[in-house]
Order: C-alpha cells, then structure tokens, then sequence
C-alpha cells in the first residue's frame, strides 16, 4: 500500500513516487505539496489514480499532481500529463466531465466603499440575471446551425451576436475558440442537452462572485494588469454544463472499446484511451474542442449578464473589463522542449490551469475565502508543463459536507462577516463551504514557493451567487 516512505523528497514543495514503485509505470509520479499536505493527499485514492496516469502510452517526463489533488475520474483533480502527440494517447479520464470548466476575472474601476450599500441589490440581481441551478435554461436556444456556429467559434460567436466587443477575446485563453473544433462530431444527445444552458452557471461548484483586492503581493505585476488595493471585481466560475457531461460520456464508451481495440493495457478502466493519431481519438478531441468553445461561449454570456446587471445597480459607473479566463479541464496540443529536443504533446490539464510566463493565473478558494491573482513563471515550462492548481481542492466530499456542515449557519456567518449571498439551495452552500475544502493559502503558498507561478493580489469576497 502506498505510503509516505514511497515518496522521495525533491525539496520542501516537492514529492517524486520512482519507477520502481510498480513496474508498469512509464515515468515517474511528482507531486507538489508540503509534508503538512500529504496527510489529507493520502485519506484519498488521488495518489494511485496518479501512478495509473503514469502508465499511460506515449506520457513524457513525469505524470504530475497540483497541491489542490484529490480523487476523480481517471485523473485524479489536479492531475497534469504530457502525451506524445505522435505515439501517444488521449483520454477523456484526462479532461473531464465538465469539459473547459473554467474561471473568469472581470474588473472595475469601482472600489470596495464604492458598492458596499448596494451589494445586497447587486448579489439579487446578478442572481437574477445569470440563470444557475440544474436544469435552468438561459435567454438563448439554439438550434442546428446556431447551434453549430456556437460549437465551432465559441467566444467569438457570441461577441458576433452582440454580447461583448473584440477587446473581450484578447483576454481569453486560445481567445474563445479552438480552431480543431468540429460540431459534426457532438452528438445530437449533447446538443439537445445544451441548446438552452448558454449564459447559465449550473448549480455544484460554480459560482459568479463579487470581490474586492484585499492585499497586493506584487506591485510591479499589479500595476501592469491594472489591479489596486479595495478594487471591485467579478469572478465567474462554471464551464460547459449538459453539452460537455454529454461529449463525456459518449467518448468514453467510445474509448473503452478502441483501447481493446488497440491493445492498450488500462490500469484503470476509467483511463479509457485511443491513439491520439487514430480515429477515435481525433474525433473525441475535435468534438471536446468544440465542448471548450460552448463553455468560453457560456461565460462570454454570462458576462454580458453580469454587465447587465451591473448596469442596472450603478448606471453607468465603473466598467467591467475582461483581466483573463483561463480553462482548467481541457486538452491542448502544445510544445515544449523535452531532453534537449522539441516536441509536440497533447497536455491532459484536469483541475489544473495553464500558467504561461507572464499569464494570469486565477485561483479561486473555497466559498468566503477568498480567491489569489497569480503570474505565470518560466520555470513552469520546465517542471510542470506551463500548469499550476485551480483551485483548494475538496478535502470533503459533497455528501460529507452535506452531513457535517449547516449550510444555513454557513450562510448567517458570511452575512455577519460582511458577505452577501444569493443562493436557490441551503444545501448547496454547505457542499461549498471552507471546510470542505483545502487551504487555499497553502494550495497557493506551494505553486508560489515552488516558482510555478508568483502571488500578485489576493481577493476576499464581498457577494457570493450561487445556484
């Protein structure tokens, strides 16, 4: 059983699992945590779910964990692979059910004191603008060739359409859309499961929160990307709803049986996988292209809603600018140098953000945390394929969370604290509630100190809308 002595320490932010821990592993596991962290790592099966990722054709250097790592599918969350694009794999255990489920930072030249007597209003009506909850749907219902249209160009659809301007897709990643996209290859299923959830939040994890930059780390980093002290911002987090579950669950039954049919050895079935030059598995990549470009397009609405809403509380004070989105549960053909050569992979990012030298990292914390603005580094290019965490990370699982926390003495405490909250279910405040989920100050602490990614602000929130 797997243990603490299994692991060889790197540094204070750095664990290795070796070769030799089980012979069918490819490279070895690296897992950034401190020592304090990996009593709650190892209460989970995250760990073993990361050795199976190791196994996998075609993975290069090292299958990789984030601080913020706990038990999913396939991958644990907060798992990080490069695969050889050429003789490699890919696998939807990689990427997720919530494909391109992702965070969004909008920003204001509003401060702090300058909504504090309107933020109860503002929480009501952003709560009233942005549909949230299981099976709400949104303004729009597309059909067939809107539909497609939205598949194929994402952000940039919506901005066609009139909800947003081009300045908005210079600040999101791949700017909206991934070119390989294709809609033909998204079930009928999926788009029927998505024709009316654009511009919707979705109930679980996602969330639309106001903040306010409580603390400035970097002021030089600050100054650059326009952040200051008691500044008023936006953070939306929720990714492709129905359509991208739907993409999901057809590949993956899909995939079960291409591995047979390739003769791919699965540690775990739920690694399901295909060659990524094959078939299979260029159809499941296009069509979860197009899944990432329906959720750019959900927040790229959702944004609008969220000026609209805006709007209506402070007129015309106060702009909401796009600072950058970023996906956390996607798969992106990129290159790096890799024993002194370059090489093209395919990089699995579940529960995990890009983090680019100079790009903003955005992670958001647990219900009332509060959430950090970091850059990314040019060491991440070296040690963890351009990747940082997205998030705490659950030490608790929903239904736990349920049982042992009162959503409703939760939500009198953030009120008593100063935050407002909008939210259709008690229950689903406590599912989110600090407690169950990691320290977002460690999680954030060890991407900083490993030099993945350094701290620019930090944020506490002022209204939480939830569904």
């Amino acid at each position: 059983m797997l243990s603490k002595n299994n692991l060889t320490k790197i540094n204070d932010w750095l664990w290795e699992i070796s070769l030799g821990y089980r012979t069918d592993m490819r490279v070895p596991a690296r897992i950034y945590a401190t020592e304090k962290m990996l009593g709650e790592i190892f209460r989970d099966r995250s760990l073993e779910q990361l050795i199976n990722v190791s196994t996998l054709p075609g993975i290069q250097k090292y299958a990789i964990a984030m601080p913020d790592i706990h038990e999913g599918y396939g991958f644990p969350i907060g798992g990080v692979a490069a695969i050889d694009a050429e003789s490699g794999i890919i696998s939807p255990g990689g990427i997720g059910y919530d494909i391109n489920c992702g965070v969004r930072l909008l920003v204001s030249e509003l401060t702090a004191k300058d909504i504090e007597s309107k933020k109860k209003d503002l929480a009501k009506t952003i709560y009233k603008e942005v549909p949230s909850g299981v099976g709400k749907g949104g303004i729009l219902d597309l059909r067939d060739k809107e539909m497609d249209m939205v598949l194929q160009n994402g952000a940039q659809r919506m901005v066609e359409i009139g909800y947003g301007n081009p300045e908005d897709l210079k600040h999101i990643e791949s700017e909206g859309r991934i070119e390989q996209a294709s809609a033909m290859l998204v079930s009928s299923r999926a788009k029927a499961r998505g024709s009316d959830q654009l511009g919707t939040m979705g109930a679980g994890n996602h969330f639309v929160e106001v903040e306010t930059v409580e603390e400035i780390f970097d002021r030089t980093e600050a100054d650059r990307l326009g952040i200051f002290e008691g500044q008023a911002m936006v953070l939306i987090h929720t990714g492709s709803r129905g359509l991208g579950h739907q993409i999901a669950t057809d590949y993956i039954k899909i995939m079960l049986a291409a591995a047979k049919k390739y003769g791919i050895v699965l540690a775990d079935k739920e690694l399901a996988c295909a060659p990524f030059k094959s078939p299979e598995g260029q159809n499941y990549f296009k069509a979860m292209c197009a899944g990432a470009n329906f959720a750019w397009a959900n927040r790229q609405l959702i944004t609008h809603e969220v000026r609209q809403a805006w709007k209506k509380v402070f007129g015309n004070g106060g702009n909401l600018n796009i600072l950058y989105d970023a996906a956390h549960n996607i798969a992106k053909v990129e290159n790096y140098k890799i024993s002194g050569k370059g090489k093209t992979v395919v990089m699995h990012r579940k529960g995990a953000t890009r983090a680019f030298p100079g790009q903003p990292v955005i992670i958001p914390g647990s219900m009332g945390t509060g959430s950090y603005l970091l850059i990314g580094l040019e060491k991440s290019l070296e040690e963890s394929f351009g990747s940082s965490c997205h998030g705490a990370g659950r030490r608790m699982s929903r239904h736990q969370a349920k049982r042992e926390i009162s959503g409703s003495g939760l939500k009198q405490k953030l009120e008593s604290e100063g935050v407002a909250i909008a939210a259709g279910s008690i229950s689903g405040i406590a599912e989110e509630a600090p407690l169950a989920y990691k320290d977002i100050n460690e999680v954030v602490d060890v991407v900083h100190n490993a030099g993945i990614a350094k701290k620019v602000a930090r944020m506490k929130p002022l209204a939480v809308i939830k569904g």
